[in-house]
């Protein structure tokens, strides 16, 4: 007998023996009097045997039956054997399966196909208020991963994600994650949704520069600067854990997404990516606190937020109005008017991301002509990409280690004079 069914034999016997009503045995047990006789009628016609259930040991009329379950774990080991509970419980729904994912949690470990993950040890860092309105705060940032699983190249992420409602805002897959990639992305958010007020990102080289002797801005901190929106650097990546979180979540989702897609390099994957977020953002993203939006129009003309969003670098003209930029001379063409005043002015080089160059002297654009035509020009797009700290870190510490390993002058190793007569010492003299 149950625990419940105990107490219930406990108090029909005092009302069976006249020590208290049904009305106080119905207030004890939380039954109305109607149901307390008929317990009393039950216990005393067959006795304590009459008070348990008589569903135990049946299986419940609500049980999934076997064919269903084998044809399910049959549809996991086919297309989901990797998948956990929740996200393969979404897609059987989509296959026309309806169960709960404590159903196929229970399945797939009965059947050896899932394992529980074992809790680890994290610290603890304390949980920061979302902002109250979209657009108040974006955080962004990229993700290195082999997104198409060994089908197509390495690839990275990048994503900006709202703050207020968890909303992934843009996406994109980017051969490396470089201020060029940043800035296009840039571009293509505020042509969507506005200005955001602030943007939040690591401290990389990309968003911030380190040497305090160098006043100019990076690339990235200047177009944030023409477009009046306010860079904030984590100090740590737990003070942007929420977008830290969203690439933790779409390394699981979306590579089985791409995968079940059919999809194996970027070109495709750009294509299936806003269907893919849209999935993603009616799953996981909630309403803001506040509903007004803080996002400000951007009033400009599509042609300056792209000489914005583009990487812009400097040089000086020669006297005969010539300049250098990655192994081409540009001529500036005057149109056969004198222009003494170019001479030794400084000319901005405008990059654009489909390799378009434009050369500005304040506000005016200037016509110009290439004369090393045939001269190939080097692609500087990663000179810049996160991975490169990495990789150039990693060689000096192995190089440092090697010098830490070398034998010193004076270690017996090098007094070494290879085989000698026999008797003759093996070692030189010191």
């Amino acid at each position: 007998m149950s625990s419940k069914e105990i107490r219930r034999l406990e108090v029909l016997g005092r009302v069976a023996e006249g020590v208290c009503s049904q009305r106080s045995a119905s207030v004890t047990l939380g039954l109305s009097e109607r149901q307390v006789r008929r317990l009393l009628h039950k216990y005393e016609q067959g006795g304590a045997q009459a008070l348990v259930s008589q569903r135990r040991g049946r299986a419940s009329n609500r049980r999934i039956g076997d064919e269903v379950k084998s044809a399910v774990l049959a549809q996991v080991r086919a297309r989901y054997a990797d998948f956990g509970p929740t996200l393969a419980t979404e897609y059987l729904r989509s296959d026309g399966y309806e169960l709960s994912k404590e159903t196929l949690r229970t399945w797939l470990i009965e059947a050896g196909l899932w394992k529980a993950a074992r809790g680890r040890r994290q610290s603890l860092h304390p949980p920061r208020p979302r902002r109250a309105r979209q657009g108040e705060l974006v955080q962004i940032d990229g993700s290195p991963h082999d997104w198409f699983e060994g089908r197509g190249p390495r690839c990275t992420l990048i994503a900006f994600i709202d703050d207020a409602s968890s909303r992934v805002m843009e996406a994109r897959f980017v051969p490396a994650e470089t201020s060029r990639a940043y800035l296009d992305c840039l571009r293509t958010y505020v042509e969507r949704y506005g200005r955001p007020a602030a943007l939040y990102s690591d401290r990389h080289g990309i968003f911030t520069k380190h040497d305090p002797e160098d006043g100019q801005p990076t690339q990235f901190q200047r177009a944030l600067g023409s477009l009046e929106i306010t860079g904030i650097q984590a100090l740590t990546p737990q003070a942007k854990g929420r977008v830290e979180r969203l690439f933790q979540t779409l390394q699981d989702r979306l590579v089985k997404a791409l995968r079940l897609a059919g999809i194996n390099d970027m070109e495709a994957a750009n294509l299936a990516l806003p269907t893919l977020i849209e999935a993603h953002n009616a799953r996981f993203a909630v309403a803001p606190a506040d509903a007004e939006d803080a996002h400000c129009a951007y009033v400009g003309e599509p042609a300056a937020l792209a000489r914005i969003c583009a990487i812009h670098d400097t040089r000086k003209l020669s006297k005969d109005l010539v300049l250098s930029f990655r192994r081409q001379r540009y001529i500036v063409q005057t149109g056969g008017a004198p222009r003494y005043a170019l001479r030794g002015a400084s000319v901005t080089i405008v990059t654009y991301t489909d390799g378009r160059i434009e050369l500005m002297h304040r506000n005016e654009t200037l016509p110009y002509r290439i004369f090393d035509a045939q001269a190939p020009a080097p692609d500087t797009a990663a000179v810049d990409d996160k991975t490169l700290n990495a990789r150039v870190d990693a060689v000096l510490s192995a190089r440092r280690w090697s010098e830490k390993s070398r034998p010193a002058p004076h270690h017996p190793w090098r007094r070494w004079l290879g085989p000698q007569p026999s008797g003759a010492g093996q070692l030189a003299s010191p």
